[in-house]
């Protein structure tokens, strides 16, 4: 019996009866994280890390959630499960899974570069490595953090002294807290779409420091944003909320602007390259970092990922899942 097997409900461990990250309905789910793509309604029980179980919660409010700490080992039926820091956004997980010796881990999604609020993505060995490769083409490569956060708030400085407001765009869970635990809150106020800030108080409730914000819903008198900062989805960017904001800078920070014209995203004023995964260089390192005899490469541009790491004379396959292309996720 295969410790590890794929199927149509996703990542399947036979002997221990679970699944990791299944996007059909289970019994036992395991979870990496609370995105949408990883933690889906109808499971009958969800495990996943305990800072990744509000978000969960709030998203799910009925669901039946069992947590653990980074590190503890559960055993079903003799199977070892353990989780570990994945770097993606708070309580996100790597999980290892050992029966006799057999060392798998199932990496869901993972950035190397510590962004100040995420657990830092930690390297575990293993024989089995699942990598996600929603940027794995050498194109895409990150600049430093650091310089991207003083770009952001030097935009909205420029703006805010001209007299417009500006409208940064994020995932509403991981993305827009990281982005506002970095923003300088002196330049100005800090205004957000209903479902950002719905989850900056879910982090908040977890001890995540995060600059103060107003919820748009309570402005009354729309000049109050002139000059602000509104963080929110690109959802709540609607032509009626364009027209009611009045002069206004867009903007979005996501890896996928790290290629100008992609999509929807060449529609923004500026853009910011800042994603929750890793990049090239930051894959290829961490399969290194694996030492894995075997590497599983599922959703984004896997063909390139496995046909490179074949080449420097690994022995990677491409696995088909549900979330099959390179996607047009808000990363």
């Amino acid at each position: 019996m295969a410790l590890i097997v794929f199927n149509d409900n996703g990542i399947y461990c036979p002997r221990a009866d679970v699944y990791i990250d299944p996007w059909k309905a289970v019994e036992k789910a395991l979870i990496t994280h609370g995105h949408a793509d990883h933690a889906r309604y109808g499971h009958t029980v969800y495990l996943t890390h305990k800072d990744a179980a509000p978000a969960i919660q709030h998203r799910i409010p009925k669901a039946f959630i069992q947590t653990v700490e980074y590190g503890e080992v559960l055993v079903e039926n003799g199977v070892q499960f353990s989780f570990h820091p994945a770097g993606h956004i708070p309580g996100s997980s790597q999980i290892r899974v050992e029966y006799k010796g057999e060392v798998w881990v199932i990496s869901g999604d993972y950035k190397i570069e510590e962004d100040g609020i995420s657990q830092a993505f930690e390297a575990v060995r293993c024989h089995h490595f699942i990598t996600e490769s929603t940027f794995g083409m050498p194109i895409y490569h990150w600049p430093k953090p650091s310089i991207v956060h003083a770009e952001i708030d030097q935009w909205w400085r420029d703006n805010r002294e001209n007299g417009i407001t500006s409208v940064l765009c994020s995932y509403s869970l991981g993305k827009a807290q990281r982005l506002l635990h970095h923003l300088n809150s002196d330049i100005g106020p800090i205004f957000t779409a209903p479902t950002t800030e719905e989850l900056n108080r879910v982090l908040r409730q977890q001890g995540i420091r995060l600059p103060e914000t107003t919820p748009i819903q309570s402005v009354r008198d729309l000049k109050e944003l002139k000059g602000a900062i509104i963080m929110c989805p690109s959802s709540f960017l609607t032509e009626e909320w364009q027209q009611k904001l009045g002069p206004i800078s867009t903007a979005f920070a996501s890896g996928w602007m790290g290629v100008r014209g992609k999509g929807r995203m060449a529609s923004y004023d500026r853009g910011f390259i800042l994603s929750d995964h890793a990049d090239w260089e930051g894959l290829n390192w961490a399969v290194r970092q694996t030492e894995a005899e075997n590497i599983y490469v599922t959703h984004g541009f896997k063909k390139t990922l496995a046909r490179w790491l074949r080449e420097k004379g690994l022995n990677a396959h491409t696995v088909d899942t549900l979330y099959e292309g390179a996607g047009e996720k808000e990363d």
